[in-house]
């Protein structure tokens, strides 16, 4: 942290803060705030004395004017579901709320654009576009809480990252306030731009450490005429892989989910999930969860059953259901989203957000799976994710009936063993969760020395005082 910057603010500066926002919107009440001070896993906790929620640009832009000149260190918020500790805290820092920001300034279907302020949540952002029979493709599990522009500072990935991409490939324009209140507005429906430095992805990915997002637009796509959602049994990841270069060959459509998922953690579900059933009629290793869709309102459940049953000609399939209905592919997918939150009664859980190439995916599994049950002798490794785009969510549950402080005292030695083979397959140890505090130490050592030394002198130019989200990412 800058040397002349606070952490907490001094009570003089407080009610000059609370006047830009109004009194109802400056939060003090430590009742009031307790939520916003501790991220979804339990993992970090936070201080603050106050929670700013401006409802405008211009009230944010003279929070980050009054902060910059003030030295006070922010800490921007959106729907608080990250999972690296970006979002909280640590040193009494202000929490600067994205949340009133929520209204979705156009919807324009003829431009498949879309603009949203910052606070707007990923599934409002949805339905607005299939209200004009369009479709804003990044999902992920927490699309009922998390927003827009925390999607954006953070990068995020997604289920449908294999067809449509991560959240910066679906940004076309974005609104940022930087640390001393000027407003830059680069929101843009253009897809060809070409004057001069390409700012916009400076921002993105960033963790609130160079600017504040306000607004994005957003790209929209035409709404799939036909979906087909299938829970597939196989062998082996090696066997997965080769069913994703089938089914992209074969089917007739468009693979826009490729979810690759480890027995173990099925049966946490089966234990601990509400409403959740064995997808299949008999276990199998390993699953796929498959989801492919087309424009074309005929033909495509055929396409699937006819790939499906020659991969299992191949041996790649053991078994697999194509859904029936909306509400068996509603709860397909229930079962992959709850899979974070089903490892919680196991105990601990030191988790690994990585990708590697997705032919590398079968020999990392295995080889990670095998140096992490080395070092803690009845760890039970369960991973999931997203085969399609190399993300896998290594995740490791303590063993059974061990002491889970013991056990999460060990993250450290269980990330060093994993990030080392990661790096082996030229991978990276954060695929969408972004870096926030948990990684931070981490960086660098897999970032290039001369990239990372760019990245300080961005801080450095564009937050000089330090006040944006210090001690997060550098």
């Amino acid at each position: 942290m800058n040397e002349q910057l606070r952490g907490a603010p001094s009570p003089d500066l407080l009610p000059r803060f609370a006047a830009i926002v109004g009194e109802r919107y400056a939060i003090t009440d430590p009742a009031a705030l307790a939520p916003f001070l501790v991220e979804g896993r339990g993992i970090y906790h936070g201080t603050t004395s106050m929670m700013l929620r401006p409802g405008s640009v211009a009230e944010v832009s003279a929070i980050l004017k009054l902060a910059n000149e003030t030295r006070t260190a922010l800490v921007p918020q959106g729907g608080n579901t990250g999972l690296v500790g970006g979002q909280i805290p640590f040193h009494g820092e202000i929490i600067l709320s994205l949340t009133r920001l929520d209204k979705i300034r156009e919807v324009d279907a003829n431009s498949n654009a879309m603009t949203c302020e910052a606070g707007v949540v990923l599934q409002k952002a949805q339905e607005a576009a299939a209200a004009v029979d369009r479709l804003y493709p990044l999902s992920l599990g927490a699309e009922g809480s998390c927003t827009i522009a925390g999607n954006l500072s953070t990068n995020a990935g997604g289920t449908a990252a294999l067809a449509y991409g991560i959240a910066r490939d679906l940004m076309l324009g974005i609104e940022v306030v930087l640390a001393d209140g000027r407003v830059m507005n680069l929101l843009s429906k253009l897809k060809k731009n070409n004057t001069g430095y390409d700012l916009r992805h400076l921002f993105v990915g960033a963790e609130g450490t160079l600017g504040v997002i306000t607004a994005a637009t957003v790209k929209m796509f035409p709404r799939p005429r036909a979906v087909e959602t299938a829970f597939i049994g196989v062998p082996s990841p090696a066997a997965a892989v080769k069913l994703l270069n089938l089914a992209q060959a074969r089917v007739g459509g468009t693979v826009t989910s490729f979810e690759l998922i480890m027995r173990e953690v099925i049966e946490f579900a089966l234990r601990h999930g509400h409403g959740v059933r064995d997808p299949l009629a008999g276990p199998h290793p390993w699953y796929v969860l498959m989801e492919v869709s087309s424009q074309n309102s005929e033909g495509l459940r055929d396409s699937v059953e006819q790939m499906l049953a020659d991969a299992i000609e191949q041996e790649l399939v053991s078994d697999a259901t194509i859904a029936a209905s909306l509400d068996q592919a509603k709860a397909f997918w229930h079962l992959r989203h709850i899979l974070p939150e089903v490892q919680k009664p196991e105990g601990g859980s030191i988790k690994h957000d990585v990708s590697v190439p997705v032919a590398a995916v079968p020999d990392f599994l295995a080889e990670a799976t095998a140096a992490v049950q080395k070092l803690i002798p009845g760890s039970r490794p369960v991973p999931f994710g997203h085969l399609g785009d190399g993300n896998i969510h290594f995740n490791v549950s303590q063993p059974v009936g061990a002491d889970q402080e013991a056990f999460l005292k060990r993250w450290g030695e269980v990330n060093a063993v994993v990030d080392k083979i990661v790096l082996k397959y030229d991978g990276s140890i954060s695929a969408e969760h972004g870096i926030g505090v948990l990684k931070r130490n981490s960086l660098p050592k897999v970032k290039d020395p001369v990239a990372l030394e760019l990245m300080r002198g961005l801080k450095k130019m564009l937050d000089p005082n330090g006040i944006l989200n210090p001690g997060k990412v550098l």
